[in-house]
C-alpha cells in the first residue's frame, strides 16, 4: 500500500517541501532535516523525467517519501511517470469531470479503466513493479497504490468540482490558490476577497464530497490555519527559496559586520 496515501486517507496532517531544483542531494538534506515528504515540481520546477527519478531515489533511500506534480495530464506523461515508479501525483490544471476521468484512467490498469481505456502494460520491465520483482503488481496492487490529487485552478474547475471529485480513482483536490487568484482577476493577490471566497468555495464542496484536501501555503493562510480548514497535505518551503533568504541573510549580516568597521 502507498503509505502516504493511507496516511492521507486516515486524516493525518502531511506537511512537504517543494523540489525545485532538481537536485537529489538537496532533496535528501530536505528528509534528513525535518521535511520527510518532497513534492518535485514538474510542471515549474528543473529537470524532466529521469531527473525526478534520481530525486525520488534520494529522497527514499533517506526513508522519505515523494510526490510528483507533472507538468501536464497527457496519457504520455502519466504512463511514463507511473512506469518509472511514482506513486504520489498532482495534475495541473483539471477544469472538467471528462478531464479528470482521462487521467484517472491514465493512472490505472485497464481492470478499472475507463471503458476498456487504461494505463499500457509493461509490468514485469518497469521500476514501478521493482523490475517485476512483484508478481502481483498489475493486477493487484499498482491501481490502489496510486494517490492521485488534481489542481484546482480556475472558475471552471471550481463549477466541476462535485463532478471532479466523484470520478472514479480522483482521491483529491489540490487547490492552487495562486492561479486561481489571477484567474479570477486578482494576480498576486491571494488575500483579495474575491480569491478568499473562491479557496472557501473550494473547500466546502471538497469536503463535502469526501475527498482529500490539499494545497500550498500562503494567502494569509498558515500552516496551523489550512490544517483547521480540513487539509491534509500542505507543501509550504521550497529549495530555491531557502537558498534565497540564506543568501539574502548571510549577505546582510557580512554587510552589517563590515559596516561596524568603518
Amino acid at each position: 500500500m502507498n503509505a502516504l496515501k493511507s496516511r492521507l486517507q486516515k486524516g493525518e496532517f502531511v506537511a512537504a517541501a517543494w523540489a525545485e531544483l532538481g537536485h537529489p542531494d538537496i532533496a535528501e538534506i530536505f528528509v534528513r532535516h525535518g521535511w520527510p515528504v518532497v513534492l518535485i515540481d514538474g510542471e515549474h520546477g528543473i529537470g524532466d523525467l529521469e531527473t525526478w527519478v534520481a530525486v525520488a531515489r534520494a529522497v527514499e533511500a533517506a526513508g522519505g517519501e515523494v510526490i510528483l506534480r507533472v507538468p501536464d495530464g497527457s496519457d504520455t506523461t502519466l504512463k511514463k511517470v507511473l512506469d518509472r515508479g511514482f506513486r504520489s501525483i498532482v495534475v495541473p490544471m483539471v477544469n472538467s469531470v471528462e478531464q479528470a476521468r482521462c487521467i484517472a484512467a491514465s493512472c490505472r490498469y485497464p481492470v478499472r479503466g475507463i471503458g476498456g481505456v487504461g494505463r499500457g502494460y509493461a509490468a514485469p520491465i518497469v521500476r514501478g513493479s521493482d523490475y517485476g520483482t512483484r508478481p502481483d503488481y498489475a493486477v493487484r496492487t499498482a491501481n490502489e497504490d496510486v494517490l492521485l490529487l488534481v489542481q484546482c485552478e480556475t472558475r471552471e474547475s471550481i463549477d466541476a468540482l462535485p463532478g471532479i471529485c466523484a470520478v472514479d480513482g480522483v482521491d483529491g483536490i489540490f487547490l492552487g490558490p495562486n492561479d486561481l487568484a489571477a484567474t479570477l482577476g486578482h494576480m498576486e493577490q491571494m488575500e483579495h476577497a474575491t480569491p478568499q471566497a473562491a479557496f472557501a468555495e473550494v473547500e466546502r464542496a471538497v469536503i463535502e464530497a469526501g475527498g482529500l484536501l490539499a494545497t500550498v501555503c500562503g494567502g494569509g493562510r498558515d500552516w496551523a490555519d489550512l490544517r483547521a480548514r480540513g487539509f491534509t497535505l500542505v507543501a509550504g518551503v521550497n529549495d530555491v527559496s531557502f537558498l534565497i533568504g540564506a543568501a539574502h541573510d548571510a549577505a546582510a549580516a557580512r554587510d552589517a559586520q563590515l559596516a561596524n568597521l568603518a
